[in-house]
């Protein structure tokens, strides 16, 4: 082995290498004996292409180019297509029209859009008879967001009919198997879908609506029907997201109640966390202790767990008999898409990449928990791994913390390139699952309530200074990154003079919550009410907890990168906290991405903001860059 600087190691997982595995199945389903999934392409400007694997594993792209399923819907999206006997209907990007698909060239079900992007669609449901289909609609309009659930021709072009408005925001249209019934999901501000949601179901015939769930204090996702006529559905009522049954004239009855969750927050449309099978067994997916994993439910409530690998899983739908698809990674593959019986057999429909490079570069998730003040918070660390390098004697690496967004979502052990590009150059990562992420239980989410720039700074810190108290890293050398609600924490962190940490890159956070309550999209306008207080009643703690606030507490370097389009935290937040840190003469880089919006899409994006972190921090830290490797840096001005 060679003795080299830390974080300076020769390694095969490039930037290019991390921009390939950018290619992400966002999503796959069934239909008859094919398969087909989503894959979002980076090379090709970010677009995602649909790809179907017919029965004898032939492969077929469907959408020609200039056309990208994906919605705008919440700004997030999800729910951007759906398939049924070869007929694809899916929105597509520039122009948010739903389309048809069924072999040839993409027909528009809907009317032009009367302004760009200004009725948006997503998460439809096709009636069973066929002609018909409904589907979330966002109408965009001057002063207004409205969202609604539509009907329209499921073959033609038609002027869409609106069955459900009112509520602020809706999900999950679902027709009965008889087609008499559709569910869907509702809730109103300041709720988010993870606070507060109802689920109703409508007689189409009669009009009578019924609420069969939700409420305040109970979270109600997923929809789902039988085909025996009943409805399954997640919900939180007792702290987990968990299975329940419920059938006209019948009362709301538990079908799966474990301390784990089935649900994941509805940040996008569309999920698929569990699949009733013919024969009464449910296979789902469920997180517990920080990883997920498949399990299926018999009917007289026994719970079987199939022996699989996988740690992290997603779109699990019925195929067939005792079949579901899903998608699925490890700490060892990245993501796949597979076929698994309720027996746990696996049949591979969409392999992992094959890694260009002997696994013993491949660092493994340690699960850790650790104290935070008075509560005790969650992550997974991966040290540095690479067969050729070692850091000098008596040395520790430096170590990233790295903070998702939501910030309810979650730390996954799934094999990430965009982590071992870290630890094959010798840096430690810390991926935090602080208070206030998923998987946990409700209890847990609601410990950031309020507290949002308080305990999940908190947090990542306690993880820092523990993992340096436990001799596994340099307490000198603790850097912090993260995007989006990460990219507030990361801010808030470094806005203190006590911080603990030596450098921090944001990747589009918030600078400025006063800001942000005034200007950001329909979907999160009012969820700063839930993590900091009603706007503007609660203005003295928006300001107080602003890092903006703060700039005169910033002595350490900071890197920004942002994409030009950001709906979500506009680029505005990164400008005002750059300039701050200019006028005060402190280390600071920012790189503005045009063509990006919140998350990078692009190859270019994803190499630049590679390289420029890389640079970055090796001329904070002071260890050389490998000369065999071509990457753009960035000059940190004031340094």
């Amino acid at each position: 082995m060679r003795i080299s600087p830390y974080g300076s190691w020769a390694t095969p997982v490039t930037a290019d290498l991390v921009v390939a595995q950018a290619v992400r199945v966002g999503d796959a389903r069934p239909d008859g004996d094919a398969v087909v999934w989503a894959e979002r392409r980076p090379a090709e400007g970010g677009r995602s292409q649909l790809v179907r694997c017919a029965a004898d594993g032939t492969l077929t792209e469907l959408l020609p180019g200039g056309f990208d399923a994906r919605t705008a819907v919440h700004e997030y999206g999800g729910g951007d297509w759906w398939v049924r006997d070869g007929v694809v209907w899916f929105a597509n990007w520039a122009d948010q029209r739903l389309y048809r698909v069924a072999g040839g060239e993409p027909e528009p079900l809907t009317p032009e859009p009367a302004s760009p992007r200004g009725d948006r669609f997503a998460d439809g449901d096709v009636h069973p008879g066929g002609s018909v289909l409904v589907a979330v609609r966002e109408q965009h309009t001057r002063d207004n967001v409205r969202n609604e659930i539509v009907r329209l021709a499921a073959d033609r072009p038609s002027e869409p009919e609106v069955l459900v408005s009112g509520p602020d925001f809706v999900a999950s249209p679902r027709f009965s198997p008889d087609g008499r019934l559709l569910a869907w999901v509702s809730w109103d501000h300041p709720s988010m879908p993870w606070d507060d949601t109802v689920l109703t179901v409508r007689d189409l015939g009669t009009g009578e609506n019924t609420v069969v769930a939700g409420g305040p204090g109970e979270s109600v996702l997923e929809p789902r029907w039988r085909a025996d006529g009943s409805l399954l559905f997640l919900s939180d009522r007792t702290g987990w997201w968990n299975l329940y049954r419920w059938a006209p004239g019948e009362a709301v009855t538990p079908v799966v109640v474990l301390d784990a969750e089935i649900g994941v927050p509805a940040w996008t449309l569309g999920s698929a966390r569990y699949a009733p099978l013919p024969d009464g067994r449910i296979v789902f997916a469920r997180w517990s202790g920080g990883y997920d994993g498949l399990a299926v439910a018999t009917p007289d409530g026994a719970v079987t767990v199939p022996d699989l690998p996988f740690t992290a899983v997603g779109a699990v739908r019925a195929a067939g008999a005792d079949e579901v698809v899903l998608l699925a990674g490890s700490p060892a593959e990245e993501p796949g898409v597979y076929r698994v019986t309720a027996e746990g057999e696996v049949r591979t429909v969409r392999p992992p990449r094959k890694l260009p490079f002997d696994p013993a570069y491949v660092s493994a998730p340690e699960a850790i928990s650790f104290p935070s003040g008075d509560a005790v918070a969650h992550g997974l660390f991966y040290p540095p791994a690479n067969p050729e390098f070692a850091g000098p004697e008596g040395e520790l690496p430096p170590l990233i913390v790295l903070i998702h967004g939501g910030p309810t979502s979650q730390a996954a052990p799934v094999l990430s390139l965009a982590v071992q590009f870290w630890t094959t150059r010798g840096f430690a990562v810390v991926d935090v699952n602080y208070r206030g992420s998923t998987g946990f239980g409700r209890a847990f989410r609601e410990q950031l309530r309020g507290q949002w720039g308080v305990a999940d700074v908190a947090d990542c810190r306690a993880a820092a200074r523990w993992l340096a108290e436990q001799g596994r890293v340099d307490e000198r050398k603790l850097l912090i990154r993260g995007g989006s609600a990460g990219g507030y924490t990361t801010l808030a962190a470094l806005a203190r003079e006590d911080t603990p940490f030596a450098a921090g890159t944001d990747l589009y956070g918030v600078a400025d919550l006063e800001a942000l309550a005034r200007d950001t999209h329909k979907f999160e306008s009012r969820y700063l009410d839930g993590l900091i207080g009603p706007y503007p009643e609660a203005r003295k703690v928006y300001v107080e907890r602003s890092p903006l606030s703060h700039v005169g507490s910033f002595a350490r370097p900071l890197l920004v990168l942002q994409g030009a389009e950001d709906a979500v935290v506009p680029p505005n937040q990164s400008e005002l906290i750059v300039e701050a840190l200019r006028r005060r003469r402190l280390p600071v880089a920012y790189l503005l991405f045009e063509g990006e919006q919140h998350g990078f899409r692009r190859a270019e994006t994803i190499r630049r903001a590679l390289g420029a972190e890389l640079g970055f921090y090796s001329q904070i830290l002071g260890f050389p860059l490998p000369p065999e490797e071509d990457l753009e840096t960035v000059a940190v001005e004031n340094l």
